[in-house]
């Protein structure tokens, strides 16, 4: 009697546990229709302002995005590369430099990325030439600058779509207003809501420009500061790699 009541009780118990099973994950699955749902309807309401600030228009700001998010993705990516630890590639390269000379200090930085083996692999070039100091000093300047272009490459692209996004946006919001005059001169007459309508058509397209320059702006900001960084460690580690050359030939 008692193992059967325990039977029936321990079944009772898992017909309890399935029904709040079952209720929590209808609370999940409702929770997660509503997200899906407000995820649709901000896709609408961002595909209504689009159409409503007119395709052309819209889409101006939209290309300057895209191709000012594809430049600065790619300067992110190549700084990031380039990037190193010039404090270890410095100790390195005197080790190098101290265990097989020259040609053992020029094969490691040839085998290392960054800006700063390639003004250090230049400057063991010169060395090995049997160049004066000065002239393996004014060698590492001038290829200094040359990587400092390459650092700077396509950033000026990626001014450009900061600046032409908000002209565009305010391009077509100026078109707007014009057309909506037009109406108004046509019609002869101004009623308040076709011309707030006009109105707030015209200011999407300025609305559109002024986001994307400010998203492109942020990217912007953070490489310059990018390439700041570089070129300062580009600076110290030249001076390190010639005073290092210095103490070798003595």
């Amino acid at each position: 009697m008692k193992k059967r009541f325990s039977i029936l009780a321990m079944a009772g118990f898992a017909f309890v546990s399935l029904q709040a099973n079952a209720a929590t994950f209808a609370t999940i699955a409702q929770d997660a229709a509503e997200t899906a749902e407000e995820s649709r309807g901000g896709i609408y309401v961002l595909k209504e302002f689009f159409v409503s600030g007119g395709p052309l228009w819209m889409t101006l700001p939209l290309v300057c995005l895209i191709l000012g998010l594809a430049f600065a993705i790619e300067r992110i990516l190549y700084l990031n590369s380039v990037d190193v630890n010039t404090d270890k590639f410095i100790t390195d390269l005197e080790g190098a430099l101290q265990s097989g000379g020259v040609e053992e200090a020029k094969e490691y930085a040839r085998n290392t990325k960054g800006p700063v083996a390639s003004i250090a692999y230049q400057a063991l070039l010169r060395t090995s030439d049997g160049q004066p100091i000065d002239d393996v000093e004014r060698s590492v300047v001038g290829y200094g600058g040359v990587e400092i272009g390459k650092l700077d490459r396509n950033v000026s692209w990626i001014g450009l779509f900061i600046a032409i996004a908000p002209m565009l946006g305010f391009m077509g919001t100026v078109v707007g207003m014009i057309m909506a005059f037009q109406d108004i001169a046509k019609s002869g007459s101004v009623q308040a809501q076709d011309m707030a309508g006009n109105i707030q058509v015209a200011l999407l397209t300025t609305l559109a420009g002024l986001v994307v320059g400010i998203i492109l702006q942020i990217f912007y900001n953070y490489i310059t500061s990018k390439i700041d960084s570089i070129v300062n460690k580009m600076e110290d580690a030249s001076i390190s790699i010639v005073d290092i050359l210095v103490r070798h030939r003595r």
